[in-house]
Order: C-alpha cells, then sequence, then structure tokens
C-alpha cells in the first residue's frame, strides 16, 4: 500500500480538523485554535465560489499520517502567482518516514504544474528540525522579512 496522498474532500473535515488540533499542540498553540468544522467546511469546501485555501491528506498504509494546506498568493516582482503552505504536519508516529518530505514535494510538483514562480511558508524559529529540513530541500530562509499579522480586535477596529 505505502504512501497515497490526495486531495481533501468535504467528507474530510473531522480529519482536518483534527490535523489542525495536533499542529496546534505541537507548535504550543492550542488555546489558540478557534476553528471549527463548521467554518473549515464554509471555507474550503464552499457551496458557492471559490474556497479559501486547498488541502492535501497524506495516508500511510491507509492511516491518516499528515495534512498540508496551501493557497495561492501572488508575487509582483514576478508577476505571477505563487503558493502559500499555510501548514505542514504530520503526526508524532509517522514522522522520520519521509511523509513530510513527500508532501512539501507534492506541492512544488503542484507548483509547477499550475506555473507559479515561488513557493513560500514560515517556520518558528525554535523547530530546528523543521528548519534543517526545509533548508537540506533548498530553501531559503528570509531572515530579512518580518511577518506582520492584524488580526482579533486589533483588525476589527479598523471595520
Amino acid at each position: 500500500m505505502g504512501l497515497n496522498i490526495r486531495a481533501a474532500n468535504a467528507a474530510d473535515i473531522p480529519l482536518i480538523f483534527s490535523f489542525i488540533r495536533g499542529l496546534a499542540e505541537y507548535e504550543n498553540l492550542g488555546d489558540t485554535v478557534t476553528a471549527s468544522p463548521e467554518r473549515l467546511q464554509a471555507t474550503l469546501f464552499p457551496a458557492e465560489g471559490r474556497p479559501a485555501a486547498e488541502c492535501v491528506l497524506a495516508f500511510q498504509d491507509e492511516a491518516p499520517a499528515g495534512f498540508a494546506v496551501y493557497f495561492t498568493n501572488y508575487s509582483t516582482f514576478l508577476a505571477q502567482p505563487g503558493l502559500y503552505l499555510e501548514d505542514l504536519f504530520v503526526r508524532p508516529e509517522w514522522r522520520g518516514r519521509g511523509i513530510g518530505k513527500s508532501l512539501l514535494l507534492h506541492l512544488a510538483r503542484l507548483a509547477n504544474a499550475r506555473g507559479y514562480g515561488r513557493m513560500e511558508w514560515t517556520v518558528l524559529d525554535w523547530n530546528e528540525s523543521a528548519i534543517a529540513f526545509y533548508e537540506a530541500l533548498g530553501a531559503r530562509r528570509m531572515q530579512e522579512w518580518q511577518l506582520c499579522r492584524l488580526t482579533g480586535a486589533a483588525l476589527a477596529q479598523h471595520a
């Protein structure tokens, strides 16, 4: 059987939600998750319009092992779309078997097939194993760039 990576569908919402919670716990951010299965349904598989993001699932010997959530961004400097990897997570019991690498390479092939100019993501500065993993694949950390974010009340005050 081996490894199988496939696009998620609406029936996978409970599994996607469990991966999100697992990732949040791993990153010590479990108390910040406000997502719900209903909101995932509305944003990933809307009844009308385009989804806000896409998701692929990895199964090892039919067991759910990991996921990646991504969306299209845009580079004005390249005048091309790009693929932004929002989340990549492999359950602890499946780590060290190449599943994370397979997910990342799956998305790189997808970005190439779609004619995207680049693929980007963020990594927590304390996650040394992930940093080493990404750099071994040829990724370059953009240390001169700092992420800025408006969320919650700070975003709402500008409504």
